[in-house]
């Protein structure tokens, strides 16, 4: 054993510390090489053999240089003009008032005649009458029989209406379910209606290309022309009723402030409670958003059903509406009613919210739901709304109690409003309409048919392959003309007509608004009615609607003007410019294109909306006219290769039927020979077109040329060639057999982003449009699913008239081709090096090495795991995406999604929201008939236990989708910047990577060291963020009010009414009821 201070020890410990600085230096040296075993030189070699190899086959595949080279052949022959925005917003809103007033003439000719109908037609109780009920005609009864209502009806497709069976030549007649179909009421208004069936079908005749046009009964009944079958629902249920659709409630009424009360005293326990809550969701169905409300419970003391609203009004939108029917459900029934501290309340909201100028500023009312009042309150009424009777009082007697009957019908008569009794319910709804007709009188007496035009809305009837389609309906309402019925104001109902907003988009020429510019238009509440950002749909299985799809604002789509500068100049109806940096998303909201827009803003006379033009700077901005003979283009138009937008309108072949079966190139051809006089035809537009044919034309041989030379594209890489220009036409080539092709739906019907369409250029031309001219930009397509997996990539490059950026942008080609030829093609080239004896120091095929090919929005084209194509590099390597971030190489750019769909677990009570629904409340009723002789017990006892028992069942958390607002990040590589080198500090170790852009591409060559896995630091993902508020912000967004217009015309009042018409009720005794001759002598005017 040695001793301390041994000679022997001492140089053991030499050794040591010998050994030790070894393995330091070992470690140093090992750093070092970590640092510097990705050298950049042999990257950009790889880079530059890529970029060279790639860019040799698209743009021989292509005919790129052909197709510029043919385009500078006739650049002294053509005429450049910048474009002014200001004289074509004008333009086009001309365009659009002319079409949108040949439909409201249709409409005023249905007018006239149901009023001429109604005058010279005498009511006969007696009446029978056999007429085309829709949802009986052609059904028979078990002997082969033709039910009563329901004879033979002739249905045939038709093209014009998304070749659905209908009758051309004959109107049907739809009744809601809970009405009976054979009520002298139904059957006389039916009768008289009749007269209508022959200006359906002129009107047709004048305008081809109107649609649905029909007659909506203040009875209840619906009018459709032409004729069509419906279908009930599995219950055997049609819940249409035409008075709760927009269209009937906005041209039957003025815009109004309504404060509803509900009596929540203990008296209102169980079936009473329940049928005032379907009272009230019902009266808000009659709401639209030019209405606004708020709700107030009330007993010993006042409960905002919203507390965060108290004392004021919100606009009666569909978010709004929702919002306080989900507070409805925590109303209960205690206490005692104090009505006359609700009635002051109402009274004073009332006066203090008209005196803002916020809110209608016309119609003003206070619903009252209750089971009985005590008194007459005359002394609040004598001190808010007596003489003048502004405030009209609606009542609601819940209950088959009669008590209080009288009271509740003289506070109504004696305040120009209605009295109703609600027993069950299946009242309900019919009981509520009765204050619409209330509402319509003024607007009768004044015999002034307002022209009115709603907001967007989805008709499913109509759906196409390309999805529902959205409408506006224009509206009138039709008034008794009959002398003896004048001062009672009585609303026979409203006739409107449908108009698809894709009609509107057919005034538009995409062609003059450049790649990426765009028309939009919106209301007089700043709702959109069309926007290329405007998605009312999402998919879960199947397309559906998203429930507040007709109400998104402006906004919301162009979220960049925070100020609203651009929103609040449209409401107002000014005409004017704009100017913004937006950042638009394209390619399923994956990527961004940042960009300046000049927007050009007016109104359309004669409507409630405004028109937008949206213009990007540069060669957004300009726009160029050439010159060829037509037999020239005629002759390149017949090339098999050649196609057009068909959702741009060359030619109008709605005006008549005998062009409804043409395609755009069809009718061109037609057109330009002669041979059809009437078609209508954008004469410019077609110029442009037959110079782009002559010009683009040469490129078909060319193609044919490659194809048929068997050495080239022997492995079949290539398989797609096309081309697009400004004018919407389209060439294509294949160089595989169809069967053959990998991404069977490119450049199809189907594939919206890449054809182009009504709203859009395709995805590849916009891109290939922002990308350095000569260059190319290569993408692979982002499927719909949750994984984002192609097999092919994409490759388009730009074609400019002039070396300037004032030169539009006249054409962009393209190729498409296998990812896995495209991916070899990437190997090969990372294999090279430049040493002399041929061993490179570093390649791909490395273990302590991961290379990938990105794009410019850090989407993987190319990795050695597979799996990993089409992922965010910030999802596979969140280290090195966090450092070319903090470098500069990339930017994030903030995203928002006012439109997102969220999930969210709810509380959800499945009966008390089918007791909600009229229909299914109508069906459930019969649970309770059951106990209608022992109605004391059903009202205060066994009704409440049975309705807490079947909700407490029915508790439960449900996953659904929900409207919300998210947060999401696009990246973008900075220009710039061509090369890029760095070094991230992790826990343990240093991880090294170069960056390097490919030549002429929009691609990135990324070699990262795969030896440091880095795990400390988190991926960097794309997913969006739900943006919460909390309760204070969330009252703050509530109580936001948005400038809004006004509609035109108000008809609150008219001296002539006559407000005995105040409904019905057993006899009157009370105290009020002796009075309200008196009142009625005094305040009749």
């Amino acid at each position: 054993m040695d001793r301390p201070g041994s000679p022997r020890r001492a140089s053991r410990g030499a050794w040591a510390l010998l050994a030790a600085a070894a393995l330091l230096y070992a470690a140093l040296g090992a750093a070092v090489r970590a640092e510097q075993q990705i050298p950049l030189s042999v990257v950009k070699l790889w880079a530059s053999a890529f970029g060279g190899e790639i860019k040799s086959i698209a743009a021989k595949y292509s005919g790129s240089q052909l197709l510029q080279k043919k385009y500078k052949e006739y650049e002294k022959d053509v005429a450049i003009e910048e474009i002014d925005g200001l004289q074509l917003v004008r333009k086009l809103a001309k365009n659009m008032e002319e079409m949108l007033h040949k439909k409201a003439e249709a409409v005023r000719r249905l007018v006239e005649a149901a009023e001429d109908a109604h005058l010279k037609h005498e009511f006969d109780a007696d009446l029978q009458y056999e007429y085309f009920n829709a949802v009986l005609i052609n059904e028979r009864d078990k002997d082969g029989n033709f039910l009563e209502l329901g004879k033979e009806f002739i249905l045939a497709p038709n093209d014009h209406f998304n070749n659905l069976p209908v009758n051309i030549s004959l109107s049907d007649v739809q009744v809601p379910t809970n009405m009976y179909n054979k009520d002298p009421a139904i059957v006389n208004g039916v009768y008289w209606s009749e007269s209508l069936n022959k200006v359906f079908v002129d009107n047709f005749d004048r305008d081809p290309s109107l649609i649905w046009q029909y007659f909506g009964s203040a009875k209840g009944f619906f009018r459709q022309y032409p004729g069509i079958k419906w279908e009930p629902d599995e219950n055997g249920v049609i819940a249409f009723d035409c008075r709760n659709r927009k269209w009937y409630i906005q041209a039957a009424t003025s815009p109004k402030d309504v404060v509803i009360l509900v009596d929540v005293s203990g008296s209102m326990k169980g079936l009473r409670l329940t049928i005032a809550k379907q009272t009230v969701s019902s009266i808000l169905d009659t709401l639209g958003d030019d209405d606004f409300f708020n709700i107030i419970a009330y007993n010993e003391e006042l409960h905002y059903v919203e507390p965060c609203l108290n004392g004021t009004l919100v606009q009666a939108d569909r978010t709004n509406k929702e919002h306080f029917r989900e507070h409805l459900d925590k109303l209960f029934a205690k206490g005692i009613g104090m009505l006359d501290v609700a009635l002051n309340e109402a009274f004073s909201i009332l006066s203090d919210f008209n005196h803002t100028g916020q809110g209608s500023i016309c119609s003003q009312a206070i619903m009252l739901i209750t089971d009985g009042a005590v008194d007459t309150y005359d002394t609040i009424f004598a001190k808010y709304n007596w003489p003048d009777r502004k405030v009209r009082i609606f009542t609601y007697l819940i209950g088959r109690e009669a008590a209080f009957a009288d009271n509740l019908k003289w506070m109504a008569c004696a305040n120009k409003g209605f009295f109703t009794q609600i027993s069950t319910l299946a009242d309900v709804q019919e009981n509520v309409m009765e204050y619409l007709h209330v509402l319509s009188r003024p607007k009768v007496i004044d015999q002034e048919h307002d022209v009115v035009w709603t907001e967007a809305y989805i008709d499913s009837t109509l759906a196409d392959d390309q999805g529902l389609v959205l409408m506006t309906t224009v509206a009138m309402p039709v008034f008794s003309k009959q002398n003896e019925t004048r001062s009672k104001g009585i609303l026979l109902g409203v006739v409107g007509t449908d108009v698809p907003v894709k009609e509107l988009l057919k005034t538009i020429p995409k062609y003059k608004l450049g790649i990426h510019g765009y028309a939009f238009a919106i209301t007089n509440n700043g709702y959109i009615l069309t926007h290329p950002e405007l998605r009312p749909l999402y998919e879960e299985g199947k397309k559906r609607r998203k429930p507040n799809y007709s109400s998104v604002d402006l906004s919301e789509v162009e979220w960049e003007d925070r100020d609203d500068v651009l929103r609040n100049a449209m409401v107002n109806r000014k005409t004017g410019k704009f100017s913004m940096e937006v950042k638009k998303t394209v390619d399923k909201g994956k990527r961004v294109l940042v960009m300046t827009n000049d927007y050009y803003y007016t109104d359309i006379k004669g409507t409630p909306f405004s028109l937008g033009v949206a213009l990007s700077r540069g060669h957004g901005k300009y726009f160029f006219r050439g010159n060829v003979t037509v037999e020239e283009g005629l002759h390149d138009l017949e090339h098999p290769d050649v196609s057009l937008a068909d959702e741009w309108s060359y030619c109008n072949t709605d005006l008549h039927p005998e062009h409804r079966h043409l395609s755009q190139l069809e009718a061109i051809k037609l057109y330009l020979r002669g041979r059809e006089p009437l078609l209508q035809c954008d004469k410019e537009l077609i110029q442009e077109v037959l110079f782009d044919a002559v010009v683009s034309a040469p490129i078909e041989a060319y193609w044919t040329s490659l194809a048929l030379n068997k050495s080239e594209n022997s492995d079949k890489g290539v398989e797609v060639a096309f081309l697009g220009t400004r004018t919407g036409l389209s060439r294509t080539n294949l160089f595989v057999g169809a069967e053959q092709l990998t991404n069977q739906d490119f450049l199809k019907a189907g594939d919206k982003e890449n054809i182009f369409n009504a709203d859009h250029f395709p995805l590849w031309y916009r891109r290939a449009a922002e990308q350095i001219p000569g260059s190319f930009v290569y993408s692979i397509p982002f499927s719909t699913g949750t994984v984002n997996k192609s097999n092919v990539v994409t490759a388009s490059t730009s074609i400019q008239l002039l070396d300037e950026r004032k030169s539009p942008v006249v054409a962009a080609v393209g190729i498409q081709m296998k990812l896995e030829f495209f991916q070899r093609k990437f190997w090969t080239a990372s294999r090279q090096c430049a040493s002399l004896d041929g061993k490179c120091s570093i390649s791909c095929d490395d273990e302590t090495v991961n290379c990938y090919l990105i794009d410019n929005n850090g989407f993987i084209l190319v990795s050695e795991d597979y799996t990993q194509t089409g992922d965010f590099l910030g999802e596979v390597e969140g280290a090195v995406m966090n450092k070319l971030l903090t470098m500069g190489s990339f930017k994030r750019i903030t995203l928002y999604d006012y439109q997102a769909m969220c999930r969210a677990n709810k509380e959800s009570s499945d009966s008390a929201h089918r007791l909600l629904d009229p229909y299914n409340a109508f069906l459930s009723a019969t649970k309770w008939i059951m106990t209608e002789l022992v109605l004391f017990l059903v009202e205060f006892n066994l009704c409440s236990w049975w309705h807490s028992d079947m909700t407490a069942k029915a508790q439960k958390l449900k996953q659904t989708l929900e409207p919300c607002d998210t947060e999401y990040p696009a990246f973008v590589s900075e220009r710039t910047i061509k090369e890029t080198t760095g070094n991230i500090a992790c826990e343990d170790c240093s991880k090294s990577f170069v960056i390097q852009q490919i030549p002429s591409s929009n691609l990135f060559m990324v070699v990262v060291d795969s030896s440091c896995l880095c795990e400390s630091m988190a991926p960097i993902t794309m997913a969006p963020i739900e943006i919460r508020y909390n309760e204070s912000l969330k009252c703050e967004r509530l109580k936001a009010q948005k400038i809004r217009r006004r509609p035109e015309s108000c008809h609150g009042f008219h001296p002539e009414e006559n407000a005995r018409e105040c409904g019905g009720a057993s006899s009157l005794h009370s105290q009020g009821a002796l009075l309200l001759p008196l009142f009625l002598t005094l305040f009749s005017r």
